[in-house]
C-alpha cells in the first residue's frame, strides 16, 4: 500500500560533512550535482544524529528503510570521517529510489535526513567495512562483517515491496475496532523511536506508549479507528528481528 508521510524540507544551511577518499566519494557534495548521479542500489544518508549508538542506529535504519524493499546491508561507522553518516544497500533499485523519495528530510532522531544515491556501486560498502584488505586478512574480515550483519540486521521482507508484507503465519484474534492499537511479541531491543518511525508514516498517528517493565508489548494511538486499521493491516507480521513477528490488534475498550 502507498505510504503517506509528512516530509520536511531539507535546510540548505546544514553543515557539510568531512570529505571521504576519492574512491568513497559521495554524490551531492557539489550542490545540484545530485541530479547527475545515476540511480544506485546503494543510498547514502548523512546529517544523522551522531549521539546514537551504532547498533541501535543500524536497527532503526533497518526498521525504517526495510519497508521499501529487501535490504542487503547497512553500514554505519563511528570513525571521524563516517560519523553521522550511513549507507543502505537495497537488493532492488526500485526500493532505493522509493526510500530516497519518501524519506528525504524525514526527522530521524530529531534531525532531518539527507539522502542521496551513492556515487559508486555497493563495492564501496565492502571497502568502507575493510573487507578488501590484504589477501591473508580478507577472509577473516569478511566473515566477521557477515556475522555482524547477521546479528544486527532484522529479517528481510519480500523483495521490491513498497510496504511490509503481511505474514500469513501470524494468526491474531482481534477485538472490535479502536483508535488505539495493541502490539505484542516485540523484541527486547524495541524502543519508542523505532516504533514511532514505523507508525509515523500513516495518517492520524499520535503517539507510542511503552509499558514499563514489559519490553514485548506497546500501545500506538491514532486519531480515528479507520486510520488505526490501515496501519494495523499494513504492519501486521512485520519482523523487527528475525524471531519476532509483530502482532497487532485493536486495544480492548
Amino acid at each position: 500500500m502507498p505510504l503517506h508521510m509528512s516530509v520536511r524540507p531539507v535546510p540548505r544551511s546544514l553543515k557539510q560533512q568531512p570529505a571521504l577518499p576519492v574512491s568513497y566519494e559521495r554524490c551531492g557534495e557539489r550542490g545540484d550535482a545530485t541530479m547527475d548521479i545515476r540511480p544506485n542500489h546503494t543510498i547514502y544518508i548523512n546529517n544523522i544524529n551522531d549521539k546514537v549508538k551504532k547498533e541501535e542506529l543500524k536497527r532503526s535504519l533497518y526498521a525504517l528503510f526495510s519497508q521499501f524493499g529487501q535490504i542487503i546491508d547497512i553500514v554505519a561507522m563511528k570513525t571521524a570521517k563516517m560519523r553521522g553518516q550511513a549507507f543502505v544497500v537495497f537488493k532492488e533499485l526500485a526500493g532505493a529510489t522509493n526510500a530516497l523519495r519518501q524519506l528525504q528530510g524525514f526527522p530521524f532522531y530529531n534531525k532531518p535526513m539527507r539522502i542521496q544515491y551513492a556515487k559508486t556501486d555497493s563495492e564501496v560498502i565492502a571497502k568502507v567495512k575493510g573487507t578488501y584488505g590484504d589477501k591473508e586478512k580478507k577472509k577473516d574480515k569478511k566473515k566477521k562483517a557477515q556475522e555482524v550483519s547477521a546479528v544486527s540486521l532484522m529479517k528481510k521482507p519480500a523483495a521490491g515491496s513498497a510496504a511490509p508484507v503481511n505474514s500469513a503465519a501470524v494468526q491474531v484474534v482481534d477485538n472490535p475496532p479502536n483508535y488505539i492499537l495493541f502490539l505484542n511479541n516485540l523484541p527486547e531491543e524495541t524502543n519508542e523511536m523505532m516504533l514511532s518511525m514505523l507508525f509515523n508514516q500513516f495518517p492520524g498517528f499520535k503517539e507510542v506508549r511503552l509499558v514499563p517493565g514489559k519490553h514485548d508489548i506497546s500501545f500506538v494511538e491514532f486519531e480515528s479507528e479507520t486510520q488505526a486499521g490501515v496501519a494495523k493491516d499494513a504492519l501486521q507480521g512485520f519482523r523487527i528481528t528475525a524471531t519476532c513477528a509483530m502482532k497487532i490488534t485493536y486495544a480492548k475498550k
